[in-house]
């Protein structure tokens, strides 16, 4: 079985307990404005040009064969094919990101770093993109991981078929679950969508029994509100097993990856400090007795 990743990242110790390999999936439903990961929205891959590290040799007009390429760094990206000849002859400023991967591999590759989860109670964790959209894939491939008895992370931003959220229940020891925005408004205004459908998946998990940890990006401006907060810690408050909160300051890095697939980030704003972030966590903390933390 395959499907497009973009990245298999070992001993992560961001995408929860433990060291954990994190398996990216391509391809989300949702668009958000602050996207970090603006390469793994589409479910195909897609072209990047890096243009610090193009030495200007021309080699990529002449090999594309969709003639998707008219000069250095002017690409029609309706045009390309992916054919991957320019990506192959050049020295690094043009890389096609993701690739169509072999569950059986993907297994093999976690399954090295068994003995590091095994001693830290890590595991592997389906990231992406978002996995249930592409949800047989990340059922088998969950359902691989609990063969080799390894700890099974699911994180989602929660928008998909209830059906295919319980089929992965049996399999997924503890989902991270995405609370983007609270406001069903606000939510459609920065990702496309109302949250009505994640709210319900969020809730129904929570009825079976799963382990959940809530992760709540804070962008500043966007959803940075006391209402949200409150929301968030309500939301905790309700869910007996929410085991705790984890709040996600908006990082910058997406908007350099976006100039790389052609796209402009429509946001622009550095890192929040320190003192900020604490005042966020703090924030939380007043509404719930449950634990927030900074992921």
């Amino acid at each position: 079985m395959k499907n497009y990743v973009f990245d298999i990242q070992r001993f992560s110790v961001k995408d929860g307990p433990g060291i954990r390999t994190t398996v990216f999936v391509k391809g989300c439903p949702l668009n958000c404005v602050w996207c970090h990961n603006p390469e793994s929205k589409e479910r195909e891959p897609i072209l990047a040009f890096d243009k610090t590290k193009c030495i200007g040799c021309g080699k990529c007009v002449s090999v594309c064969q969709s003639r998707a390429i008219s000069a250095i760094g002017q690409i029609d990206r309706e045009k390309c094919s992916l054919c991957k000849d320019c990506a192959e002859g050049c020295v690094g400023a043009l890389e096609i990101l993701g690739e169509e991967a072999r569950l059986d591999g993907i297994i093999e590759t976690v399954l090295k770093d068994k003995p590091f989860y095994d001693n830290s109670g890590g595991g592997l964790t389906v990231s992406g993109g978002e996995p249930m959209y592409s949800p047989v894939f990340t059922n088998r491939l969950l359902k691989e991981a609990k063969k080799q008895a390894i700890h099974t992370c699911t994180e989602t931003c929660g928008f998909g078929k209830w059906s295919d959220f319980e089929e992965l229940l049996p399999f997924t020891d503890l989902f991270l679950f995405d609370i983007k925005e609270t406001d069903p408004t606000l939510h459609k205004k920065y990702t496309g969508s109302d949250n009505s459908l994640i709210l319900q998946n969020l809730y129904n998990l929570n009825r079976l029994g799963a382990k959940i940890i809530l992760r709540c990006p804070i962008i500043p401006g966007y959803n940075d509100r006391d209402e949200h907060f409150e929301s968030i810690a309500n939301i905790a408050n309700e869910l007996e097993n929410v085991l705790h909160v984890e709040v996600l300051p908006y990082h910058p890095l997406g908007k350099s990856k976006s100039e790389l697939i052609g796209q402009v980030d429509p946001i622009d704003l550095p890192f929040p400090s320190n003192n900020i972030v604490k005042e966020w966590i703090d924030k939380i903390s007043s509404y719930t007795s449950k634990k927030v933390i900074k992921s």
